[in-house]
């Protein structure tokens, strides 16, 4: 081992819970391993990096980051985990992280699986073991997807946090596969429905957010919560499709966009609002991203919608022109040696 350089332990574990392969018992067989295969290296010589309640589908996670600082500065010599899946289940990830670590002169080693990237053989295995692991990442991420479409086929709301201008109701007790379940629906709340509507309104006339803001704030409208309305939460109700109308231009619009659609162009009959699955994605350490119109799982719901789709479409053009104009803002003046 070269003077200076130290072997790092990865560890990480999905969830909080002393139960399996806790990262505490990840830790001490590494150390076991680093004590049998690397004699030379002194137990002070040996750095722990643990990222406890994170998930494997991506590398955005604190100790995995700051292990990787300390591997481009030139501190780490060796990197080793329990199982290949503790550093990633995404091959390009996975691929790309190798990569980076032979390029940097640090070995990376794999207990379970007996892999070592310092021998041809060992890079080869971990290859395509790493295959394995995302085939299976994206085989559960389907079954997932399979559930939200037969949740869409129902047209129910499946419960969480009511939109303004509804509430959830409990309407009968449907009997699937012998079994009784009870099924809710949206009741519009028409004084809350009002404020939805101002607040379209009030966007179109402005194309601003910090407008709508001051707007609602002079009107003294307040949330379901009784706070004033802020940027944040105008913009959770401009985006939500639950509030729109499910007409012509509605199913023109997610058919152009190459949404999954399950109900037919007759159940869009400008009545009832429209329930999307599988709008956003939620990671632990990260904030709510919003995926694409195209991986939306649609349906016509079976409740009241409030604003008509030409309406609702006009105010995602906006929103999206926007953020455009704010990304331009942001990005750095070419320099002259660019040009």
């Amino acid at each position: 081992m070269q003077s200076g350089r130290y072997i790092a332990i990865y560890s990480r574990k999905s969830r909080f819970t002393g139960q399996g392969e806790s990262v505490e018992n990840q830790v001490r067989l590494c150390r076991e391993y680093i004590a049998a295969h690397f004699a030379d290296v002194p137990p002070d010589r040996v750095a722990v990096y643990e990222d406890e309640g994170f998930s494997g589908g991506d590398l955005q996670r604190p100790a995995f980051r700051r292990m990787m600082d300390a591997a481009v500065a030139g501190r780490l010599c060796a990197v080793v985990v329990y199982r290949l899946d503790r550093i990633s289940r995404n091959i390009g990830d996975f691929s790309a992280l190798i990569e980076t670590l032979a390029r940097l002169g640090i070995a990376f080693v794999s207990i379970r699986e007996q892999f070592d990237t310092s021998t041809p053989m060992g890079r080869a295995m971990m290859y395509i073991a790493s295959v394995f692991s995302q085939l299976e990442r994206e085989t559960i991420a389907e079954r997932i997807r399979d559930n939200m479409r037969q949740l869409a086929k129902t047209g129910r709301w499946l419960g969480g946090v009511t939109p303004t201008g509804y509430a959830s109701e409990s309407v009968k007790s449907l009997t699937l596969d012998g079994r009784t379940k009870r099924a809710c629906r949206l009741r519009l709340i028409p004084a809350q429905a009002q404020t939805v509507k101002t607040i379209y309104e009030l966007f179109l006339q402005t194309r601003s957010l910090a407008a709508v803001e001051d707007a609602l704030a002079q009107q003294g409208a307040l949330t379901k919560n009784s706070r004033p309305y802020g940027r944040f939460a105008i913009r959770a109700i401009l985006q939500n499709p639950v509030y729109l109308i499910a007409d012509r231009a509605a199913y023109d619009y997610f058919s152009s966009q190459g949404a999954e659609i399950f109900c037919g162009e007759a159940a869009f009959d400008g009545q009832h609002g429209m329930l999307a699955y599988n709008r956003t994605e939620q990671k632990k350490g990260r904030s709510t991203v919003y995926l694409p119109v195209r991986d939306w799982i649609l349906s016509v719901g079976q409740h009241p919608g409030i604003i008509p789709g030409g309406q609702w479409v006009q105010v995602q053009q906006i929103l999206e022109g926007n953020r455009a104009r704010h990304r331009s803002y942001r990005e750095p003046p070419l320099c002259e040696d660019s040009k």
